[in-house]
């Protein structure tokens, strides 16, 4: 039997390994999805058919000749149109830059390339990934899939990927995360994203927002799918990482978590949310505890909103050193939304910006000093369900919980907790320290067993 439209990486992976299908099947079955639906929910920028069905040929060919590299091998997948990819326009979602080809690959995506990935084409984001709606005046704003009737957003700046990802038109995509670019979208859209620590990827090739926050990381359906491309992007030799299809999780003994001691949130934490995220969240703990996880009460040293408002500092006074000279051209065809986010990065001193580098470091410090007895931390990925665009007021970020986790330089994945009952998703985020990747992961990877199957949008 084929695999279903939602499949996930390593399910198609597996399906090619066991002849159930093809990877020319594959690739014109996406593609005409991506022509049936993307008119409507516009996650593409660009889409690279030829190349795509001419790649699905070679890879077939290479494979009936014994020429497999990997796991990733005739696997089609999507990049934010943030990251270069050889002698395709970079736009970086910008009218500017509509005309400027790249002269070679990001790394992360060549690497994708080299393990045998078919590139279906590049996704839509907000102007140089500035903002957490999703929105773009020039290009279009992706349109949310789980709401057919009413325009909500889809969050960003990895828009295009997250909706690509949610309504089965590719199985892979990546995004970049300065505040939560992954990770919003990801909720909203009722997927896995993974925001990965600052400088664990190579970011070479990638328009920048803010360097000091800028990360790059997968978004896909399922967590398992995330630990391949995790290993993938990171330069893991390919023909190593086969016993990704003989495992359905990264390495977890029992499938349960003894000894773990996740924080929650603090009751002053909680106010201003959705009464719907709550319970979801609520049972999401629950679900845990069920797995041996102890759950506590994780009570920071600084608010969130404090965190938030310190990442928000940095990252505008840097994405002003940028971008900032463009936006300072009246005549530049830029996003207006954009343009008064990046601009106030002008007003900020030297002084205040060194400041703020240098109290990061203190906050990291006091951060994880109080974290020590846990092993990771539980939040909602955001607060609030996605809205209808036209309610959407650009100077604010739907970013409380996810703008922290850059501030702080850890890493975190956002696993679909469940729908309201509004049949909107929630996205559940597990944030570790620094460099600890595969904890998050099999948190997440527990955490989706004991929830159950997920499956993406009717069309």
């Amino acid at each position: 039997m084929k695999p279903d439209v939602y499949a996930s990486v390593l399910e198609v992976a597996r399906a090619y390994r066991t002849g159930e299908t093809t990877v020319s099947a594959t690739v014109k079955s996406l593609l005409g999805r991506i022509e049936s639906h993307d008119q409507k929910l516009g996650a593409f920028q660009s889409v690279y058919a030829d190349d795509a069905r001419a790649a699905a040929e070679a890879a077939d060919r290479a494979m009936r000749n014994g020429h497999r590299i990997g796991p990733f091998h005739g696997i089609p997948f999507a990049v934010k149109d943030v990251m270069d990819v050889e002698g395709r326009v970079t736009t970086g979602g910008s009218l500017t830059r509509a005309d400027r080809p790249a002269d070679k690959s990001a790394t992360v995506a060549r690497r994708l390339l080299a393990a045998g990935g078919i590139l279906l084409g590049k996704t839509k984001t907000i102007e140089f990934s500035m903002g957490g709606w999703g929105t773009n005046q020039h290009f279009g704003t992706p349109w949310n899939p789980w709401d057919l009737d009413r325009h909500r957003v889809p969050g960003g700046s990895s828009s295009g990927s997250a909706v690509a990802i949610a309504t089965g038109m590719v199985p892979a995509a990546l995004g970049t995360d300065t505040g939560g670019s992954v990770r919003t979208p990801s909720a909203w859209c009722g997927v896995v994203g993974l925001k990965t620590t600052h400088r664990v990827l190579p970011v070479d090739g990638i328009i920048p927002t803010a360097h000091s926050l800028d990360t790059v990381g997968p978004i896909v359906r399922s967590v398992a799918d995330a630990a391949l491309l995790f290993d993938l992007m990171a330069g893991r030799e390919t023909s190593e990482l086969d016993r990704h299809l003989d495992r359905d999780v990264p390495p977890n003994p029992g499938g349960e978590l003894p000894g773990f001691r996740l924080g929650a949130l603090p009751t002053e934490e909680r106010e201003g949310m959705d009464d719907a995220v709550l319970d979801l969240y609520d049972a999401a703990l629950d679900r845990l505890r069920s797995l041996g996880a102890e759950i506590e009460v994780f009570e920071p040293p600084l608010s969130y909103v404090a965190l938030a408002r310190a990442n928000r500092l940095i990252a505008t006074s840097e994405a002003y050193a940028h971008h900032g000279s463009l936006m300072e051209d009246r005549k530049a065809q830029v996003d207006e939304d954009v343009r008064q986010l990046i601009l106030p990065g002008r007003d900020i001193p030297a002084h205040e910006y060194i400041a703020a580098t240098l109290r990061r470091g203190e906050d990291i410090e006091a951060f994880l000093t109080r974290m020590k007895d846990f092993t990771a931390l539980l939040t909602p990925t955001l607060g609030i369900v996605a809205v209808p665009l036209k309610e959407v007021k650009p100077s604010d970020y739907p970013a409380g919980f996810t703008r922290p986790v850059n501030y702080l330089g850890m890493c975190a994945a956002s696993v679909p907790m469940g729908l309201t009952p509004d049949n909107l998703p929630a996205g559940l985020q597990i944030v570790a320290r620094a460099g600890e990747e595969a904890t998050a992961l099999r948190i997440g990877a527990a955490f989706e067993r004991v929830r159950g199957p997920w499956q993406g949008p009717a069309l």
